[in-house]
């Protein structure tokens, strides 16, 4: 592909062909990056091409993504969700430009979507016929989800702590699951050694280039849905680190495009035990392993596979990182649910965690405008869900209990 310049490597700096490697840097063994001939695109891509554009999803930016054509694309709708005004919850934190960025709008119900859509595409480009990926259950689920009607089998690796919906995804969609006893980080390394032992074709985040070019549309949908005002944060739940290193590359996309003229801050959200990122980033060091146990699946690492691209997201955009508790990411589901009509699962919760630390801590201005990224549906874990409320009210089918009970709860 012309538009395509190079897959440099993020640690050393070194460029391939696209043909020379699928996954990582052949010289250090470093993630690769994208990068395009932005000459070029500046004459395909423009304002006036986007808003005559009637493609609500992230092929909308075909232009910039590392796929030729639309014919290869699975046949389902991914991205332009939805970005809400959230002036209630906005309100009762004093952050009154709050927004939230509900991506658990999209077929499988995550974020992940765009980084499925977009490897599912290159999969049919290069003829493979089976396509796997380790997960804690979102990832995978989208992959099943983009794969599920076309001629590809798919074969999918997550721990045994699989939150049961997002087994059943994988399981209606067709997928074969092979569940292992063992961490994420475990499956992570089974499912690299079955794609070299096979051939398989491999979606896992830390290998696949192109999972953080599906990722960054989210940024892209941002500028256009606040009509081109970059927020000036935006908060981002950091697990492997594949999503905010993605949506940074999207802000400095548009900006060297020239669709926008300055970039946000961003806010890596971590779990208080799965906080590797973090560490890295205010130490200066190398990202190091942690234990990982969180209640927010999602956000469960580890060894964060893209750790090095995260922490020179939240570096080079001048943000910062913060960890928050499993009782504050619980916390939080009811919050935004009540506060934004969002319903999110833990660890698309733990942004409005990291929000409301932030402000605790005088890190957020009242007049600066803040998106909240909402990563997955709260359906794809309905047991962490139900332990952030009580329980309901159970009586019997007469009327002089329900008069017991209005008059309890002040119901009227």
């Amino acid at each position: 592909m012309k538009k395509i310049k190079t897959l440099q490597c993020i640690r050393c700096g070194k460029d391939h062909k696209l043909d020379e490697t699928k996954y990582n840097c052949t010289a250090c063994g470093g993630n690769l990056q994208v990068l395009y001939d932005y000459n070029l695109i500046k004459k395909r891509m423009n304002f006036e091409e986007l808003s005559e554009n009637q493609d609500r999803s992230i092929w909308r930016y075909l232009d910039i993504l590392p796929v030729s054509s639309l014919k290869d694309t699975p046949p389902v709708q991914v991205g332009w969700t939805p970005l809400y005004r959230a002036e209630k919850m906005g309100d009762e934190i004093g952050v009154p430009n709050l927004y939230v960025k509900d991506d658990g709008r999209n077929p499988s119900a995550s974020f992940k979507d765009r980084a499925s859509a977009v490897v599912t595409a290159r999969a049919i480009e290069l003829e493979e016929k089976v396509v796997t990926c380790a997960s804690t259950g979102n990832a995978a689920s989208s992959l099943a989800c983009m794969t599920g009607s076309l001629d590809m089998k798919t074969v999918i690796f997550v721990p045994e702590t699989a939150p049961a919906p997002k087994v059943a995804q994988l399981l209606v969609y067709g997928a074969a699951v092979i569940m292992v006893k063992g961490t994420y980080d475990d499956a992570f390394e089974l499912c690299l050694k079955a794609s070299q032992e096979y051939g398989w074709y491999n979606r896992s985040t830390g290998i696949n280039p192109f999972t953080r070019e599906g990722k960054k549309t989210c940024a892209f949908e941002i500028c256009e849905q606040l009509d081109w005002e970059t927020p000036d944060k935006v908060f981002v739940p950091v697990g492997d680190g594949n999503i905010i290193s993605g949506i940074w590359k999207g802000f400095v996309e548009f900006h060297r495009l020239g669709f926008i003229d300055r970039l946000p801050q961003l806010v890596a959200v971590q779990a208080e035990k799965s906080d590797a990122v973090k560490r890295a980033f205010e130490t200066g060091g190398d990202i190091q392993p942690v234990s990982g146990q969180t209640v927010a699946d999602s956000i469960s690492v580890s060894l964060p596979r893209d750790g090095l691209a995260a922490v020179m997201a939240v570096r080079d955009s001048k943000g910062f990182a913060l960890s928050v508790t499993d009782n504050e990411i619980l916390s939080a589901i009811p919050a935004i649910a009540r506060g934004s009509n969002v319903f999110a699962e833990p660890a698309a919760a733990a942004t409005y965690a990291g929000l409301l630390k932030a402000v605790r801590e005088e890190k957020v201005k009242e007049n600066e405008s803040v998106v909240l990224l909402v990563t997955g549906n709260g359906l794809k874990d309905v047991q962490s869900a139900m332990k952030s409320v009580g329980k309901p009210i159970v009586i019997k089918p007469e009327l002089a209990e329900l008069k017991k009970v209005v008059a309890d709860n002040k119901l009227v």
